[in-house]
């Protein structure tokens, strides 16, 4: 596979917004979650800067991966810049605490495919 040379620091983006995510959830239930208007922003935020690199990621790479599924990455990023009014806070907990450690081991292992460091840019 032959990737673009903006690829690795795209993957890198997303592991570490990743990895915020869960770090700042930690243990928060639902309830938690719906009642801290900082990590409810601050975990949509980092659900926008996954699916903006994911969006900037080449065709060719996204092929490659069909493990992790991409419309939805990137759909919901697009929610969350352009429909900011109509965010489903429930469904985005259920991202946050089900989703993205899914996600991380996925691109933990692309990672590690990759060989670079994480300071791409």
């Amino acid at each position: 596979m032959q990737l673009e040379h903006r690829d690795p620091a795209y993957v890198w983006d997303m592991l570490r917004a990743a990895r915020e995510i869960e770090q700042m959830l930690g243990s928060s239930d639902l309830g938690q979650f719906l009642s801290n208007l900082t990590l409810m922003r601050a975990i949509e935020r980092n659900l926008e800067i996954i699916g903006e690199a994911a969006r900037r990621l080449s065709t060719t790479f996204r092929a490659a991966h069909p493990d992790i599924p991409w419309r939805q990455v990137i759909g919901q990023r697009n929610i969350l810049a352009h429909e900011y009014g109509q965010i489903d806070h429930e469904s985005l907990f259920r991202t946050a605490s089900e989703d993205v450690p899914l996600l991380i081991e996925v691109l933990s292992r692309i990672v590690a495919d990759l060989g670079e460091p994480g300071n791409q840019r």
